[in-house]
Parts: C-alpha cells; structure tokens; sequence
C-alpha cells in the first residue's frame, strides 16, 4: 500500500545539512508520526514520503521554500539588556518565548549578545538552508 493524503504514516528518518553535520534523527528512537495533508511537518518532507510504500527507503533534499523558509534579516530585534527580565541571563543560542504586542507568543534564539545588547532571532534554526533527509517509511494507517 503506497501513502497517500490523509494516511497516518511512521517514518525514520535522519537529517543533515549540506556540510554533512546531523540535525536530527529517530533511528535511535520513536519514528515521527503524522497524517499526511494536515500541515504537521514541512512540506518538502511530506511530499517525499506520499507515494512510499511500507519498508521502502529514500534520500531527498529540501529546499528552504519547501522547509523552514529563506532567512529573514528581519526577523532580529536588538534589546537592551536592561528590558530583559531580571531572572534571565542571556547565552548565545538560548531559545525563549516573548510575546508580541498583539500577544502572540515567538520563540527567539539569543543570536548575538555584549555588555548592554542582546540580539534575538525569530528565524527557524533551520531557516535558509538545505536539508537532506534519509527516510524509511515503517508504517501506513489508510485513511478509509
């Protein structure tokens, strides 16, 4: 049975960036779940696996636009360190939540930081890059 939109699926899968360096993988654990169609995972990754039957493997790449999106230089804000709260202390590659002022809540990377100034990055960690995927897919649960 081959997957197709609106199947459950099981995957393994293991992710690199183009110099090799390993972002993620679920070999050594529980593979990612997920109905195909429903926006739960990047769209290049879901693509890949419909038409897979049980047990099949592939090798892909994801373009940005098809993953996490080009970088935007917009999405850094510099803050005073002073307008942080006081139980924070800032180290590079931190992630926190701040809410927007129409309340909804971003998650930040602190980017860059000195003495009086902290950058936060709302880009995804994976934003702008190339991402290659080896996948097996280990299960279909069929829509009907």
């Amino acid at each position: 049975m081959s997957a197709k939109n609106g199947d459950q699926v099981k995957v393994h899968y293991r992710g690199t960036l183009s110099d090799g360096t390993e972002f993620d993988n679920s070999f050594e654990k529980d593979p990612l779940e997920f109905t195909i169609g429903e926006g739960q995972i990047i769209p290049g990754f879901e693509n890949a696996v419909v038409g897979m039957g049980e047990g099949e493997k592939k090798e892909f790449t994801v373009t940005p636009e098809e993953g996490y999106g080009e970088y935007n230089e917009e999405g850094k804000i510099e803050v005073e360190r002073a307008n942080l709260p006081e139980d924070i202390n800032p180290e590079l590659g931190m992630m926190l939540q701040v809410t927007t002022p129409d309340n909804q809540v971003v998650h930040v990377t602190v980017s860059d930081m000195d003495e009086n100034k902290v950058t936060l990055d709302a880009n995804h960690p994976l934003a702008g890059k190339d991402l290659h995927f080896e996948i097996e897919l280990q299960e279909v649960q069929d829509s009907q």
